[in-house]
């Protein structure tokens, strides 16, 4: 069962492989480098290998003081390529080399995370695509779920997602499953947002038509969240193109942010 489950999983981003622009397709794969403090990450590794992938370099706003270097990859040969350039320059880490302390209730202490795009459990994904290249934040949320839960997590976001629809919510996100470098059943949800002056606006009213159809779902949504989940953090990171390492095209959108 697992391996048929994994062979779906996969399916699901299989059409994405052939594309290669952080414009037009969400990556269907992911790899996060989480590296602890506010100092010493550096596009320089990805420069002097001549890195074929986008990087977005994040700084944490909220929770751990650390960076986020997300790589958006579109096949896993793009990913063993990568991972071979850096290898070749970097010099091999001691097996008793200390990894510093990071402790985190969700994710600790993993350094590394490889995810799998979820477009089915994505909200808005095509306006979320076109935010990226002017998006100055994100806010990340992390879902740890139960074992044998995954269906029920899918109804949760369902149903969240047609909440959001009803009261025209304008935070779109895109769904990724960690399959390694965190605990199985790990969910990340990345939400690109140009300013934080957006917040103030708070969350769009429900349409007098829609509140029956809200509560409803809220309800349910809380019986379900109960049921399944572990835990769930919300963060929120500031983007710097100073540990960011972007395409031409990607930059060309707004180059002043980008390249100065």
């Amino acid at each position: 069962m697992r391996m048929l489950s994994l062979f779906v999983l996969f399916a699901a981003w299989a059409p994405f492989v052939r594309a290669q622009s952080l414009l037009s397709d969400p990556p269907p794969i992911l790899q996060i480098v989480r590296k602890p403090g506010t100092a010493g990450a550096s596009i320089r590794p990805y420069a002097n290998a001549q890195a074929q992938v986008n990087v977005l370099g994040m700084r944490s706003i909220t929770g751990l003081p650390e960076i986020w270097q997300v790589e958006a990859h579109y096949s896993f040969a793009s990913l063993e390529d990568l991972d071979r350039r850096l290898a070749a320059l970097a010099p091999v880490r001691a097996t008793n080399d200390p990894v510093g302390p990071l402790q985190d209730d969700v994710l600790a202490p993993a350094r590394t995370m490889i995810a799998l795009y979820r477009p089915n459990w994505s909200f808005r994904p095509t306006e979320a695509l076109r935010a990226l290249p002017k998006a100055r934040y994100f806010q990340v949320s992390v879902f740890r779920i139960r074992p044998g839960t995954e269906s029920d997590f899918g109804q949760l976001i369902n149903l969240r997602r047609a909440t959001a629809d009803a009261i025209n919510l304008d935070r779109p996100d895109f769904a990724f499953q960690v399959i390694s470098g965190a605990p199985a059943g790990t969910f990340l949800f990345l939400s690109p947002i140009a300013t934080l002056r957006t917040l103030d606006e708070g969350v769009n009213p429900v349409p007098v038509y829609a509140e029956p159809i809200a509560a409803a779902r809220q309800k349910d949504g809380k019986q379900i969240s109960a049921d399944i989940e572990i835990s769930r953090e919300h963060l929120l990171f500031r983007i710097e193109p100073q540990v960011s390492y972007v395409s031409d095209d990607f930059a060309g959108a707004d180059p002043k942010f980008w390249r100065k």
